[in-house]
C-alpha cells in the first residue's frame, strides 16, 4: 500500500491593503514552491486581491470565509491583530479572532500590531526579517513534519 500526503495548507490572513499577508505569501513560495497549499483570507476584498497577486493558491475574503476556513487549515499564519476583536480599524470581528485563537491549526503570528498593546520582550526587528524567522524556523519544521 502506498501512502499519499496531501499538501499543508497555511492560510495567511491579512486586512486592509494586504502588504503584509503579500509579503509572507512571497517569502513563503519563494522557499516552498508548490509543494504547500497557500490559502489567502482578507477581512476585505482588497487585501485578498493584493494576496492572490503575490501567488497564493486560493482566495476569499470576510468573514464567514474566515470563520469556516481556518477551521480547517494546518497553520494560520498573521500579524497579532487576526486575534485581536475589532482590530485593523474594525476589520476584525469578534468571530473572526474567536475562529482564528480558538482553531486547531498551529498559529504563527508576528508580533506586529497597530492596536493598542504591547508585547513586552519581543524583538522589534523589522518585517524582513520577521518573515524569514517565520518561515525558515516555524514553517518549515512543520511542512516537513510527517502528517
Amino acid at each position: 500500500m502506498i501512502k499519499t500526503y496531501s499538501r499543508k495548507s497555511v492560510c495567511v490572513i491579512d486586512g486592509q491593503g494586504g502588504g503584509i499577508g503579500s509579503t509572507i505569501i512571497k517569502k513563503i513560495k519563494d522557499h516552498f514552491g508548490e509543494s504547500v497549499e497557500i490559502i489567502a483570507l482578507g477581512t476585505n476584498a482588497i487585501a485578498t486581491a493584493q494576496m492572490l497577486k503575490a501567488r497564493a493558491n486560493r482566495g476569499a475574503s470576510g468573514e464567514n470565509a474566515i470563520v469556516q476556513t481556518v477551521a480547517r487549515a494546518d497553520v494560520v499564519v498573521g500579524t497579532l491583530g487576526i486575534m485581536l476583536a475589532h482590530a485593523m480599524m474594525g476589520e476584525v470581528t469578534p468571530k473572526m479572532a474567536e475562529a482564528v485563537s480558538g482553531c486547531a491549526a498551529t498559529k504563527l503570528i508576528l508580533p506586529l500590531s497597530q492596536e493598542n498593546v504591547d508585547l513586552i520582550g519581543v524583538s522589534e526587528d523589522p518585517l524582513p526579517h520577521l518573515v524569514e524567522t517565520l518561515v525558515i524556523d516555524h514553517l518549515k519544521p512543520l511542512i516537513h513534519a510527517c502528517p
